[in-house]
């Protein structure tokens, strides 16, 4: 299982990498393995606000239906528009071009709940 270092993960399972206060959003290799094959994502329009912990889309896959869950507070500057027409980039490369959201992150302190992917691999193997 790949888990990059260097980015933020949340306990639902998403990752977050942020640049400047821009903070790039998508789902673990864990997630897409446990979801299987997607078929279908619904991400916010940019501009949108988001709030940390709060839905902020949808992933389909052909075993289930999961929300995804914004791993900060801020608005919607950019949506990855050709996962929209290819959701299976989720599967075959889910931290780079199955990223979904980018987000100007209203507070960064944000950040400081998140994991780091050493305890996010503990945390994967303390669920398994």
């Amino acid at each position: 299982m790949n888990i990059p270092k260097g980015l933020h993960y949340t306990k639902e399972h998403e990752w977050v990498s942020v640049d400047d206060n821009i903070a790039t959003v998508g789902i673990s290799d864990f997630a897409q393995q446990s979801l299987g094959d997607v078929t279908y994502i619904q991400l916010p329009k940019e501009g949108e606000q988001v709030r940390k912990d709060d839905p902020f889309g949808i992933v389909e896959s052909v075993k289930a239906v999961s929300d995804l869950y914004s791993p900060v507070t801020g608005r919607v500057v950019e949506i990855n528009l050709p996962l929209l027409q290819a959701p299976e980039l989720l599967n075959s490369d889910p931290y780079n071009d199955g990223w979904m959201i980018k987000v100007e992150v209203k507070d960064e302190s944000d950040l400081e709940d998140l994991m780091s992917s050493e305890n996010y691999q503990e945390y994967i193997e303390e669920k398994s």
